[in-house]
């Protein structure tokens, strides 16, 4: 939702909830310097993601095309569902 990777829409990684934060497929992209071990042979520069603090994530919704606020709902058996506010997808 904010910083230099605003708009991206990439797939949850990891939840670390302790730290409020989240590690988000393809956004946040940090250069990491490795040294030459028995797991990586060369080392140098790698690529991975960093975390982002999860106030500037949302939900995107497949239906409307849109990052969306949730809203909660129970369905008739009583189980608990996420619905997006814009269109009252079922996520």
């Amino acid at each position: 939702m904010a910083g230099k990777d605003k708009g991206k829409v990439g797939e949850v990684l990891k939840v670390l909830p302790k730290k409020n934060r989240v590690i988000v497929k393809g956004v946040n992209m940090i250069s990491k310097h490795v040294k030459p071990s028995m797991a990586n042979r060369e080392g140098g520069i790698i690529k991975t993601e960093g975390t982002i603090h999860a106030s500037n994530v949302m939900l995107y919704c497949t239906k409307c095309n849109k990052a969306t606020r949730v809203a909660y709902k129970f369905l008739e058996d009583g189980t608990k569902v996420r619905v997006c506010k814009k269109c009252n997808e079922t996520f």
